[in-house]
């Protein structure tokens, strides 16, 4: 089973949930998607196995082929090509590889180059839950997108056991990349107007992914926006799968590096709900 966590925003406690269950499910795979930043290896210090780059694929111009006559630029819905004199130049921040020009230039002046953006890492964790297999991603700095690279990890799972997938912050396209393909998505969220406002735009991400979804309230203090954050939750027909107390002792544990077993019985839960459908959409 493949369980993504996922929320609308950044700090919610996306990572505490994905090192919970992992812990709570001996001998899964944890994937730490937000290779912008990942952090998952800060709290299982794995022993790292392989380590492989990851490149696309960029357009590379024969000059003395080329003759400016602009059909690659015309083609390009990205924007990423333009007409200098009678050269082609190309941006490669907004390039996509999606090969386009090179099927539409008529003078066959146009091939494909590979460029390094990041690398996979997989190695098994000696920390906090000893023997689970970490999968993470580091993106080059300087690269826009983090999308290849996280559809280049998702590629090279493991085709049988349970995979918990550590998403994205947000609802921009790296996020969707690293949800798609669940077979079910934990939404954290915080009992604060903000985490609420969050928690709709990635609800609405997961509708349309037509993946099922739960709720899990982080920090729940049992306030008023912790009811809020429940009422809506009923409205809008996704159930609310876990509870996460606040505490200070877990917090600082957190901060060392270290996952206290103290929620351990929630993670557990957790995974029940989740096995079950836990009442999603």
């Amino acid at each position: 089973m493949i369980v993504s966590i996922a929320s609308g925003k950044g700090g919610t406690g996306k990572t505490t949930v994905a090192l919970l269950l992992a812990a709570a499910r001996p001998g899964a795979t944890v994937v730490d998607c937000d290779v912008e930043e990942p952090n998952c290896h800060l709290f299982l210090q794995p022993a790292y196995e392989e380590e492989r780059q990851v490149t696309v694929m960029r357009p590379g111009f024969d000059t003395e082929r080329c003759n400016g006559c602009g059909r690659c630029a015309q083609v390009c819905l990205f924007n990423a090509l333009a007409i200098t004199g009678d050269k082609a130049l190309l941006f490669d921040e907004l390039c996509h590889g999606c090969g386009g020009c090179i099927l539409a230039c008529p003078q066959k002046a146009v091939g494909e180059t590979a460029k390094p953006i990041g690398a996979i890492r997989a190695g098994t964790a000696t920390h906090n839950s000893p023997g689970t297999r970490l999968v993470d991603g580091l993106l080059d700095v300087g690269t826009p997108t983090a999308t290849p690279l996280i559809k280049a990890m998702k590629e090279s799972l493991p085709a049988t056991g349970d995979i918990v997938v550590d998403c994205p912050p947000g609802t921009a396209c790296s996020m969707v990349a690293a949800v798609a393909g669940s077979d079910y998505c934990l939404l954290v969220t915080e009992p604060t107007p903000f985490g609420l406002h969050d928690l709709g735009l990635a609800l609405g991400v997961v509708k349309i992914l037509g993946i099922r979804a739960g709720v899990v309230i982080n920090k729940s203090d049992g306030g008023a926006w912790d009811a809020a954050v429940a009422d809506w939750c009923t409205q809008e027909n996704v159930a609310v799968v876990g509870r996460i107390p606040h505490s200070e002792a877990f917090a600082r544990g957190y901060s060392e590096g270290r996952i206290s077993p103290e929620y351990m019985d929630v993670a557990r839960a957790l995974w029940g709900q989740v096995c079950q459908g836990g009442g999603g959409r």
